[in-house]
């Protein structure tokens, strides 16, 4: 017999989680996030040709993005900036994946912030900053940056 079919939890506003660490049956609410970025913050060694999103400052970018997100309001429910080790575009970066909806920001400055961040709070997305398929192919040594 076939076990019935589990609700997909990423489809509600908030998921019912059961604490593990209490011997009791009660659930505490979790918050679910509309969107993740995941932002690159991966180092690599001064002088490596196709260079590092940490040495173009998305260190500072994460802290950044974190900060004007939490001021505006939206950490909680809507968007939650978390660093990532390399995401393969060192070229165009600092990158940032957007997920779940599957695109990439590039080239991303800490005077983009406020503009990623007013994207988010209205449903849209910085189309300038937003990486197209030519980005993703990596450029020859003598024309990386």
């Amino acid at each position: 017999m076939r076990a019935a079919a589990q609700p997909d939890k990423r489809n509600f506003p908030l998921a019912r989680v059961v604490d593990r660490r209490s011997r009791s049956h009660h659930a505490r609410i979790v918050p679910q996030r509309k969107r993740y970025l995941f932002v690159c913050v991966n180092r690599r060694p001064d002088g490596t040709p196709k260079g590092s999103c940490a040495a173009r400052g998305s260190v500072e970018l994460h802290a950044a993005l974190k900060s004007e997100i939490q001021a505006r309001g939206l950490a909680r429910t809507e968007v939650r900036a978390c660093t990532s080790s390399c995401i393969d575009v060192c070229w165009a970066g600092p990158a940032i994946a957007v997920e779940p909806d599957g695109y990439f920001y590039g080239r991303v400055s800490l005077t983009d912030v406020p503009r990623i961040v007013d994207a988010f709070a209205n449903g849209t997305r910085v189309e300038e900053l937003v990486l197209t398929s030519n980005d993703f192919d990596e450029p020859s040594s003598s024309g990386a940056s």
